[in-house]
């Protein structure tokens, strides 16, 4: 009990990503502007997405949800560690590190269900066009955003108990720059087989589940693309999926690593790098896929600005 009682009072120490090196201060530039960044693209795309008439597609409902679990989640880790390396402080309350474990895993477990979801909505658009509207209507949307946050609360609420109720009575130190699954667990002691089995559950239904679903409906839409005859029609198909298949790929990819690989694989490095690139690289990355890409977006931001300017040309006209 006055074990227990120690790790709930004890502060965890952070040792992030920033070193007392000279270019720490490079680095600290560098997440800043990848920060803003992020926060200014994803709202440009929900502004446009809400704004403009040719998007209000079930594919772009579901991208502006996919922004907003972008911003949210750079937000639970980014600005405070920002903050800290301005104050020169590394330090977390055992509280602060529990809300933060639980808003991360809500979030990111949202994204993975979105994203494998979002596949559907590819493969019925292009194996079956004509039914298109019928099986992608708004209560379809609907559900699959549904379904998405409540793989992620569901992922939240079984993880956070049983990883901070662990004792951690080796150090309290961790190696990380914010609390994830994985470092935590080496910081615990005593039986952890209980969260293990949890975790390794938790992983199957996060992770496998939605990315089958993502290769079972791309397998799906390469025989469709494969049978078309038109040149064309091919390359509209594999424009139309290529956006995704990018998001899903640097994604999954590092999420993969981080929690499905045996923990004898794992080393501190290793943990940061891949973190901060699916947890700061690409909630960035995402909307400048889908609008470089993808001739609606940046159509619409050209509309936006076009409506923009003229309304301030006849401003300036009255005056």
């Amino acid at each position: 009990m006055d074990g227990d009682n120690k790790t709930f009072l004890s502060d965890f120490t952070l040792t992030g990503l920033f070193t007392h090196s000279k270019a720490s201060g490079f680095l600290f530039s560098i997440i800043c502007a990848i920060f803003f960044m992020t926060m200014i693209a994803n709202g440009v795309m929900i502004f446009l997405i809400h704004i403009d008439p040719h998007l209000h597609t079930p594919m772009y409902f579901l991208l502006s949800h996919l922004s907003f679990i972008d911003m949210m989640y750079i937000s639970t880790i980014v600005p405070k560690m920002l903050v800290d390396y301005l104050m020169g402080k590394r330090t977390i309350s055992f509280i602060s590190c529990t809300a933060q474990y639980f808003l991360y895993m809500g979030f990111v477990g949202a994204e993975f269900f979105l994203l494998g979801l979002m596949a559907y909505d590819r493969y019925v658009a292009i194996c079956n066009p004509l039914r298109y509207p019928v099986l992608m209507n708004h209560r379809t949307c609907w559900m699959i955003l549904a379904s998405s946050w409540f793989g992620g609360a569901l992922d939240s609420f079984l993880l956070t108990p049983i990883t901070m109720s662990l004792p951690f009575c080796a150090s309290h130190k961790i190696d990380h720059f914010f609390c994830e699954a994985p470092t935590m667990l080496r910081l615990a002691c005593g039986d952890k087989a209980t969260y293990e089995m949890v975790m390794y559950i938790c992983c199957v239904i996060m992770l496998l589940i939605p990315f089958s679903v993502v290769i079972s409906s791309y397998a799906q839409i390469l025989i469709t693309v494969h049978q078309m005859k038109s040149e064309e029609g091919k390359k509209k198909a594999f424009a139309t999926c290529s956006s995704h298949i990018m998001v899903v790929t640097l994604f999954y990819g590092a999420a993969l690593y981080t929690y499905m690989l045996p923990q004898s694989y794992h080393t501190p490095t290793k943990d940061k790098v891949f973190s901060a690139f699916y947890t700061i690289l690409t909630p960035l990355l995402n909307p400048l896929i889908y609008s470089l890409r993808n001739t609606d977006v940046t159509g619409a931001l050209k509309r936006v600005l076009a409506r923009w300017r003229g309304l301030h040309c006849v401003t300036r006209e009255e005056f």
